[in-house]
């Protein structure tokens, strides 16, 4: 008889989670999902779960949140400003903002409640990343059991089989519910009964930051506002038989079941109110779950060889430990012994979360990816677009993983359609903006309702951020259709960050070289951070914020670069060109430090987690230590004066930057901080964030940036591609002296491979794709630049 028990013993850096016990908090869990639909897996055995979500399951629907008021009020927050009156400018601010946006809600739960003898003894639960399955194990009076789960992209469903080594031992109790408003009922799904939940969404969430009397609300007319969703439970067994408990199937004496859950919503469009019809969604439900395959092992292989066609297009080593342990284990004990192949799970770890959270057709990855189980989820699990929701893509094009970016690209699309209105209405200007808060509606206006920190609420960069990952996506693939379709959004954001600018007032601020006053912008954030003016007090609203400044020059460079690779808009060139010579120049304060205001004004948090200021060096490419060493000194003083813990997000910046600099214990030493224990209850083992028990990001709570901004931070150690060369292990520490990496993007099409022993590279080879040029210049560590000829398209090896 063939064991259906979990291996033990893994073979050498095996990617795979597991652990000896069920989850008990969510962030034990394991996640599944294919870019609509996600899934949570606890591994109880008496008593099993399975969190569910939809990516399109929100709170509200459109609505149209400018504010006319705004416009008027802009001049009177610049006049304050020019006369260093930072309390009324704040105060004023608030005249520009807007409604809060919705929520990301929780689907609901199927719950499986089993009839199991004796107590469970050689318990595994795992997730194994390159097949996308999660599983559990163990072994009850005799009995071997094995759950397998998968959310499959290909049949859009989860598909779980339960089976026994001995026959007739498959008996449980399954129901589907929900934290909304819901109803469920047994009804005929395929040839058995199954479970059908009908539910109601919320036409309104306040954020769980707010306090409110009301904060979940709903519209109590029957045709009212409020999406409504489903969740269909369809079950197949061999043997044993299928009967309604109440609102429950039961199923006894199976040889094998296999659970087929299907879900959706009335989503239409995010300008589109959604359906009122519950049963035209459960119909479409029952209709995916019926088209269904019958063979699991066909439909698990077709999931594989789905998932593998992105997943497995890197492979990392950066050393091995052979470490059995359970992965909590080695969380805990990563500080000391620095295990390579744990930093390698965490990498790939962020693929996987990429695919499951991000897919075309799908949303794009909203602060949790796709998964959340709170009705009022830590900041509405929205797309927070002042930093967040960018890190959720910065893995997306060095990774190899170019599909996952196209919803994020759906969203710039649609938000610039809102965002047009927003620009004329709120401040006169032309082209598209967003600010720090998107949902699925499409909401760009600032946030705060007049009663919010302009230090977060009043940000209008976040569509020209935003605008910016299409130019890069293009110099990746060097795709000129794709950018010939994207070119008119990128055009949109960088006449907007035009607009915004204005002529520096100050009294005696420098002059340009012509001069002119310089243009910056007023008023002016730098996200979340204040700052202490001339009062000794501090104040959130002020003038020229690096961070806007570093978004317009690229931007605007984005739109120059793009016209001419198409050969369209030679005036609209010339006037960007002509606006960005006129931008503030970066300024360094007198700690050496890159200044975070046109002002050489102290933060009121010198350690914050927001490294805005720094954006020029990572994610941008306008400092780094070859072109600008001056200014990338100034940024390394600027990232020690706000340390290195963090949250966990704010951690994953700063080892992408460290790396950027080319600071590789640094930046190594960041990957020890984010391997840090969580605890449930938010409490680090040190200071900061760190990731929790599932590898999860901790900020805490968690939010999924972090996951990203590793698994980026760790391809821009191994190879940097954002200037005019491709550099090959730039920032490689001691610890990983001896590994391999295949399938990392450069930016001009090209695919790299490398292998290194005891710090020295020993073979690289660059393999061009269809849009690359005739030739790229790369640098081997420690040594010059060469130039490398790419013949009728033939792969190039280097060999050291």
């Amino acid at each position: 008889m063939v064991s259906l028990l979990l291996p033990t013993a893994l073979p050498a850096n095996a990617l795979q989670l597991w652990y000896e016990k069920p989850a008990v908090a969510w962030t034990d869990a394991l996640p599944i999902g294919n870019g609509r639909m996600g899934a949570m897996h606890f591994g109880g055995v008496l008593e099993d779960r399975f969190q569910l979500n939809d990516g399109t399951l929100w709170s509200g629907e459109p609505s149209e949140g400018n504010n006319p008021d705004a416009l008027k009020a802009l001049p009177l927050v610049r006049d304050a400003l020019f006369n260093a009156d930072f309390n009324q400018a704040d105060q004023l601010m608030r005249r520009l903002q807007g409604p809060y946006t919705e929520s990301y809600l929780p689907l609901g739960d199927l719950r499986l409640k089993f009839d199991i003898e004796g107590s469970a003894e050689s318990y595994r639960r795992q997730l194994d990343l390159d097949t996308a399955v999660a599983s559990v194990s163990f072994q009850a009076k005799g009995v071997e059991y094995l759950r397998e789960a998968f959310v499959s992209h290909p049949a859009n469903a989860m598909i779980t089989r339960l089976t026994a080594n001995k026959a007739g031992k498959i008996s449980f109790t399954a129901t589907l519910d929900s934290r909304l408003r819901y109803q469920t009922k047994v009804e005929q799904v395929g040839k058995q009964p199954g479970v059908v939940l009908r539910g109601r969404a919320p036409s309104h969430v306040r954020p769980s930051y707010l306090r409110a009397d009301n904060p979940v609300r709903y519209d109590e007319d029957p045709n009212g506002k409020g999406q409504r969703f489903a969740a269909v439970l369809e079950v197949r067994t061999k043997g044993g038989k299928v009967t309604q408990t109440g609102s429950a199937v039961r199923v006894e004496g199976a040889d094998e079941a296999i659970l087929i859950v299907t879900v959706g919503t009335s989503f239409r469009s995010p300008f589109l109110t959604p359906g009122r019809d519950v049963e035209k969604v459960v119909e479409v439900c029952k209709r995916r779950a019926n088209k269904v395959g019958t063979r699991f092992t066909q439909l698990k292989e077709k999931h594989v060889q789905d998932h593998q066609s992105l997943f497995r297009r890197v492979s990392l080593d950066l050393g091995t430990k052979n470490d059995n342990r359970p992965t909590v284990d080695r969380i805990k004990t990563y500080r000391a012994d620095e295990d390579p192949s744990l930093a390698t799970l965490l990498f790939q770890f962020g693929r996987y979360l990429l695919i499951g959270s991000s897919r075309p057709g799908g949303q794009a990855a909203n602060l949790q990816g796709i998964w959340n189980d709170e009705v009022r989820a830590p900041w509405s699990s929205n797309y927070t677009t002042n930093i967040n929701t960018q890190m959720n893509y910065w893995p997306a094009e060095t990774t190899n993983l170019r599909e996952c970016h196209q919803p994020l690209f759906d969203l710039i699309a649609n938000v610039s359609k809102a965002g047009a209105k927003t620009a004329k209405v709120n401040y006169g200007a032309s082209g598209w903006v967003a600010h720090h808060n998107v949902d699925l509606w499409m909401h760009s206006t600032p946030v705060g309702e007049g009663s919010g920190d302009p230090v977060w609420a009043n940000w209008p960069m976040g569509g020209a951020w935003l605008a910016t990952h299409l130019y890069e996506s293009y110099l990746f693939s060097q795709d000129r259709a794709f950018l010939q379709k994207v070119y008119p959004l990128i055009k949109g954001a960088a006449e907007f960050a035009q607009d915004w600018l204005i002529e520096d007032r100050r009294k005696d601020a420098p002059k340009d070289p012509l001069g002119r006053p310089y243009l910056l912008t007023a008023p002016s954030v730098s996200p979340e951070v204040g700052f202490v003016g001339p009062d000794g007090k501090g104040h959130s609203t002020g003038i020229g914020a690096t961070m806007d400044l570093d978004i317009t020059r690229w931007v605007l460079t984005a739109a120059i670069e793009s016209a001419e690779a198409l050969g369209l808009d030679k005036e609209s060139r010339e006037k960007f060109a002509a606006t960005r010579e006129r931008i503030l120049p970066w300024q360094v304060g007198e700690r050496g430090n890159l200044q975070e205001w046109a002002d050489d004004y102290r933060e009121t948090d010198p350690k914050h987690r927001h490294l805005s200021h720094l954006l020029a060096a990572y994610p941008g490419n306008m400092i780094d230590t070859d072109t600008r060493p001056m200014l990338a000194n100034a940024v390394k003083t600027a990232m020690n004066i706000r340390g290195d813990e963090a949250t966990g997000w704010g951690m994953g910046w700063r080892l992408c930057l460290w790396a950027r600099l080319k600071d590789a214990n640094r930046a190594f030493g960041m990957s020890r901080f984010l391997l840090t224990l969580v605890e449930t209850n938010g409490v680090n083992m040190s200071n900061g964030g760190g990731v929790y028990a599932n590898l999860f990001d901790a900020h805490p709570p968690f939010q999924i940036d972090g996951n990203f901004a590793f698994t980026a931070g760790v391809a821009e150690m191994l190879l940097q591609s954002h200037g005019e060369v491709i550099d090959l292990l730039p920032s490689l520490p001691k610890q990983w002296a001896t590994g391999s990496v295949k399938g990392l993007r450069a930016r001009g099409d090209i695919t790299v491979d490398m292998t290194w022993e005891s710090g020295r590279l020993v073979s690289a080879t660059l393999t061009p794709g269809p849009n690359a040029g005739a030739s790229v210049s790369v640098r081997l560590p420690g040594r010059s630049v060469q130039k490398v000829l790419f013949k009728a398209g033939a792969r190039y090896q280097l060999v050291q």
